[in-house]
């Protein structure tokens, strides 16, 4: 239920005003672009360094791999598009980098693929995919233990230990755990220690303790979280100090996280983000964070100040395909990522020094049918390792 091209209540049709009363966000089907396979080997940005990035096309019911060639390209990898389950629409690579996982909205289940750090090809893994509530939304926290989904249909958190040797999931003790209406965005510190989820129709972040032993999910004392009007996605910065949350109201709500995982709105927040702001992703460096607005059709940035908070970046906002909607770095903190949901396709960006875009030649590069989720990894001693939160 993440595309936003147009905005359902259950299988009703309404107008993009009807955001404002809580209903939930689904999509038919948009055409898109269809990949053309190509050479497989990352050359990487210095000739050395391989990554790779992954995009759950929404539409088509698959996965569109790439390398990263020199100056951020995006090469198909041999046998893209990998098949996934119905409506796919977010990318979680595993924090070891031997997995990906990716969940499907229309099938209510986790897709979990093995990935192939010299090709980047993915391969299903046994048992795969695995059950969720309904309309799902997956996170994998930092150690590799344990995934957590959100189930925006059934009100609640999934949460499953991951088998090290297989990525297999098994739903632990206690799952799914309550939440509030509407549970969307979700994030793990970069500690694995405290889980954020957005509520979109009660306008709350609501922080949990994680179990270390057991992944269990416990509340942080004073959650939830209130936002501005209806949040949609969450995500933690790399030194695990701040947290940012997109809004339907077109801003960007920014909060300290004290150590024991509580939530403080900093004094410069809400940020604008221009309309629609959808997903959102600080660069690894932490010194950046992009916002894709699928209204307005681009990519906001900003500065992200030593204090955590928000100043816009020169030249913002920059210009992106129809209905953008999940934005990712990779791991050298070089490149932005954005999926372009009607366009089908992913549009490419090099940052500038203060954090500018300028599209990258050969931007956007062809996706599968209404791309949403994306998520990238460099590989590293054999594993293809996501960069930090």
């Amino acid at each position: 239920m993440r595309p936003s091209l147009t905005i359902a209540c259950r299988t009703t049709i309404v107008t993009l005003a009807a955001l404002v009363s809580g209903c939930s966000n689904t999509s038919p089907y948009l055409a898109g672009g269809t990949p053309q396979l190509v050479q497989s080997h990352a050359r990487g940005i210095s000739g050395s360094l391989a990554e790779f990035v992954y995009v759950a096309n929404f539409g088509s019911g698959n996965v569109s791999a790439y390398a990263i060639g020199a100056g951020g390209t995006l090469m198909p990898v041999t046998g893209s598009p990998f098949a996934a389950g119905y409506e796919p629409d977010n990318v979680a690579i595993d924090p070891e980098g031997d997995f990906a996982y990716v969940t499907n909205n229309g099938s209510n289940d986790v897709s979990v693929y093995a990935i192939n750090a010299s090709s980047g090809v993915l391969t299903p893994v046994a048992g795969s995919p695995f059950a969720t509530g309904t309309n799902p939304s997956v996170a994998v926290e930092p150690n590799g233990k344990f995934a957590y989904v959100t189930n925006q249909g059934s009100n609640n958190i999934s949460a499953y230990t991951v088998k090290a040797s297989s990525g297999a999931l098994t739903p632990m003790t206690g799952s799914p755990f309550n939440t509030s209406v509407q549970p969307i965005g979700l994030a793990v510190d970069p500690k694995g220690k405290f889980a954020y989820v957005a509520c979109y129709a009660v306008s709350h972040v609501y922080a949990y303790a994680i179990n270390p032993s057991s992944g269990a999910l416990t509340r942080v004392n004073g959650s939830p979280f209130r936002t501005a009007l209806y949040p949609r996605f969450v995500t933690v910065d790399p030194t695990g100090r701040y947290a940012y949350v997109t809004t339907v109201s077109g801003a960007v709500s920014a909060y300290s996280i004290a150590t024991n995982g509580a939530l403080k709105k900093l004094m410069r927040s809400p940020n604008e983000a221009n309309t629609g702001p959808f997903g959102l992703v600080v660069a690894p460096n932490g010194k950046f964070v992009y916002v894709a607005n699928y209204v307005s059709n681009n990519v906001f940035g900003y500065v992200l100040d030593s204090d955590g908070s928000l100043k816009n970046v020169p030249g913002s906002p920059f210009a992106a395909g129809s209905f953008p909607q999940k934005v990712a770095v990779d791991s050298t903190s070089k490149f932005v990522y954005v999926t372009n949901y009607s366009s089908g396709n992913v549009a490419a960006y090099a940052i500038a020094g203060n954090g500018a875009l300028t599209q990258l030649a050969g931007s956007p590069f062809a996706a599968g049918t209404a791309p949403v989720g994306i998520a990238t990894c460099s590989v590293t001693a054999g594993k293809c390792i996501p960069p930090p939160l």
